[in-house]
């Protein structure tokens, strides 16, 4: 009897994961993963653990470039409904790792809680932005942060409070390789005020990044006290194309994937760009986005 048998259609085998991405490129996963709640998350990893066998947590799938050979090993994604509620109970939320974002950010709003915001037009969910600590000019995930709940790949699950995390920019210090839920603490404010808020960040980004074509966010973190959009801009590489990959005219900072791109058209774009604002610029530009 193989491994997975015994979890039924929660495991499924070379499943596509370009549909599952916002680049919407990539090969299969050898393994594909969807618990229906904790206990049978736990039961899943103790598994994968005794055979040896690679895990992968794959969140919305918007910050991920997934390489066009596939994934090998268990990629586990927390969509079940057990992972995606969240509660509000005064100026608390508690969010489940599989919470869309976008989703929350609307909830908090209409309840008139002010504190997420800042995540309006940033697509991903409540684990994957925790665990990079998402965020833009307007503020992080991070600042509303007052516990998360995780679970290691021996199945123990554990609370991390809030004076025992750390989010930096684009980081956390969250180690452990399951982000099961957390825990915002919110302030009371207008709902009208702070859906307005809401709308005004939203309209920023859409005018001013491709919110509409298929990439993944922003390619490349910013170097300390600069802007990598404004050196890849400088570089003179808006509009530079590789196959179906092109670095957007809109923001420099993003590359989009038109209809027929491979993972490798990415992937040869990126480093055409790092290698020329190194030569430019002398400066190194660290990938933002999660290359599988």
């Amino acid at each position: 009897m193989n491994w997975y048998e015994e979890f039924g259609e929660q495991v499924r085998l070379n499943v596509p994961l370009a549909p599952l991405t916002w680049f919407g490129v990539g090969g299969p996963a050898q393994f594909y993963v969807t618990p229906r709640d904790v206990a049978q998350l736990q039961a899943i990893v103790a598994r994968l653990r005794e055979n040896e066998i690679p895990i992968h947590v794959l969140g919305s799938g918007a910050n991920l470039l997934v390489h066009d050979a596939g994934v090998e090993g268990a990629v586990i994604c927390l969509n079940s409904p057990e992972f995606k509620k969240a509660e509000i109970d005064g100026t608390t939320v508690r969010a489940q790792a599989g919470k869309d974002v976008q989703k929350l950010v609307l909830e908090c709003a209409h309840a008139g809680l002010s504190g997420l915001e800042c995540l309006a037009g940033i697509p991903g969910s409540v684990g994957g932005e925790i665990k990079m600590n998402a965020g833009g000019a307007f503020g992080d995930i991070g600042s509303a942060v007052h516990c998360v709940t995780v679970m290691d790949t021996n199945g123990q699950v554990y609370v991390r409070e809030r004076d025992d995390l750390v989010f930096g920019y684009r980081k956390s210090n969250i180690s452990a390789r399951f982000i099961l839920s957390a825990t915002f603490e919110l302030s009371q404010d207008d709902p009208t005020r702070v859906a307005n808020k809401v709308k005004e960040i939203w309209m920023f980004k859409k005018n001013s990044q491709p919110l509409a074509d298929h990439s993944a966010g922003c390619i490349f973190k910013n170097p300390r006290g600069l802007s990598a959009g404004a050196l890849i801009d400088q570089a003179g590489l808006k509009g530079s194309i590789v196959g179906g990959a092109e670095v957007s005219s809109k923001h420099a900072n993003f590359i989009t994937a038109k209809k027929g791109s491979k993972a490798a058209d990415i992937l040869t774009l990126i480093e055409q760009v790092r290698t020329r604002v190194q030569d430019k610029f002398d400066v190194t530009l660290e990938t933002e986005v999660v290359i599988w």
